[in-house]
């Protein structure tokens, strides 16, 4: 028995010497090919030391390998500087999937800095203009990081920055990062098949601008909310300025399982010098924003919205959907759902069409209920199966509405729709319960 505990004494020495020499052998191999580690080239990650000029060398380093995978380990990086990745370039941190670091300031939960590859940004403060702080190119990525502003106060108005990330040249991509306080998210502009997916956070004045894009972007699992700050100064300039999603010229961009809580406009489509926009929209919300949507003009074959969820109940005239005088576009919701309480569901102007199919509409009318639901005052509307959940007025047409369907809805109480149209309208098939 002794002799036998004494053989299994010296198998264990030998197996932790083995696993010994494997360590110190394995920690002074030289990183694999095409990886490269940002402490090699001088960065610090202590949250004091500039880092900049460590990471653009690394970059650099990797672009003249003609590419690879530039990583930041576990770290506080602070930055005063901008960087530039370089084509076929991915930088990369610790996380695979975007964290979260909602109630932070409150609840005494982990802060970005405690916990992964934390990027702290100060280059750029006090303007709009400049440089983005982290510029992609051709097929090079951004994943894993956390961006955080420090010099950002939890209760006052926003400092003004450059954009957090410009993407640019052919299948740029943000893949798992949080944005936890910029001042302006993503520039998605000029490039072509930018690939945006598991992003969150908090942009105070800009999420994601989109823009110059003449092959089919995507945006995916976006999601922005008030987890960085929801304090009363801060977060009431956001209500009053804040646009989460914006689209300018993008030919059929797709955009599923994007939200977004507490903005003045949620998505906004408008026109550039470039154009406007066409796109499928699948799974898109936008929750507590002075109005959720704005579509000042968009592409005559339009905007497929479907499976979207709209709420609107603060600011001077709470309004779900808005529908410019400008816009010649189509656009149709098909399967949403609106509620509030907020004054009406829809404004719409223009001479484009604007459809609604298989929608539920609830909690409208304004503070005396004498609102209608859907308040069109131009163009041509389109409401069929939908169902108007309250008591109230639900279709107002106005005289210069050109042509109008309503039929297959269930209004809760009396029919109500009053119709100043001179053009065609056809009002039929509906059932009051």
């Amino acid at each position: 028995m002794h002799l036998k505990k004494q053989t299994i004494s010296a198998c264990l020495t030998l197996m932790l010497i083995s696993m010994i020499a494997t360590a110190i052998g394995e920690s002074t191999q030289p990183a694999m090919a095409g990886q490269f580690d940002v402490r090699q080239f001088g960065a610090a990650g202590d949250g004091k030391t500039d880092d900049t000029a460590a990471f653009q060398r690394a970059l650099n380093a990797a672009g003249q390998a003609e590419g690879g995978t530039v990583f930041a380990p576990r770290g506080n990086y602070l930055f005063k500087g901008h960087l530039d990745v370089p084509q076929a370039v991915t930088l990369a941190g610790l996380w695979q999937s975007v964290p979260a670091h909602n109630g932070i300031r409150d609840r005494g939960l982990p802060k970005p800095t405690d916990d992964g590859t934390t990027f702290l940004v100060t280059e750029g403060a006090g303007s709009e203009d400049g440089p983005a702080f982290i510029t992609l190119n051709t097929n090079s990525t951004l994943k894993g990081v956390v961006l955080y502003y420090p010099e950002q106060n939890v209760d006052d108005v926003p400092k003004p920055y450059p954009w957090a990330i410009a993407m640019r040249g052919k299948n740029p991509a943000v893949l798992a990062v949080e944005m936890l306080n910029p001042y302006n998210g993503i520039d998605a502009t000029q490039n072509e098949r930018h690939l945006i997916r598991d992003v969150q956070g908090q942009p105070l004045r800009r999420g994601i601008r989109v823009d110059a894009i003449f092959d089919i972007g995507r945006i995916e699992n976006v999601h922005f909310n008030p987890w960085w700050s929801m304090k009363p100064k801060l977060f009431q300039w956001q209500m009053s300025h804040g646009e989460a999603f914006v689209f300018g010229r993008t030919d059929w961009q797709y955009v599923y399982n994007t939200f977004c809580f507490g903005y003045n406009v949620g998505y906004k489509f408008i026109r550039t010098e470039r154009g406007v926009c066409n796109g499928n929209f699948l799974g898109i919300g936008a929750d507590d924003c002075h109005t959720s949507l704005v579509v000042e003009e968009c592409a005559p074959y339009g905007l497929l919205i479907t499976n979207g969820e709209f709420v609107s109940f603060h600011g001077p005239d709470p309004t779900m959907i808005g529908i410019g005088e400008a816009n010649k576009g189509s656009v149709r919701f098909t399967n949403c759902a609106f509620w509030g309480p907020c004054n009406q569901i829809a404004k719409i102007a223009g001479t484009g069409t604007v459809g609604f199919a298989d929608c539920t509409f609830t909690q409208w009318g304004g503070k005396e209920g004498r609102r209608p639901a859907l308040q069109v005052k131009d163009g041509t509307v389109l409401i069929r199966g939908c169902e108007f959940r309250q008591d109230r007025p639900q279709i107002e047409l106005g005289p210069n509405v050109r042509c109008a369907v309503i039929t297959g809805n269930v209004f809760t109480g009396a029919e109500r729709i009053t119709n100043r149209s001179t053009g065609k309208v056809q009002i039929g098939l509906n059932v009051s319960n």
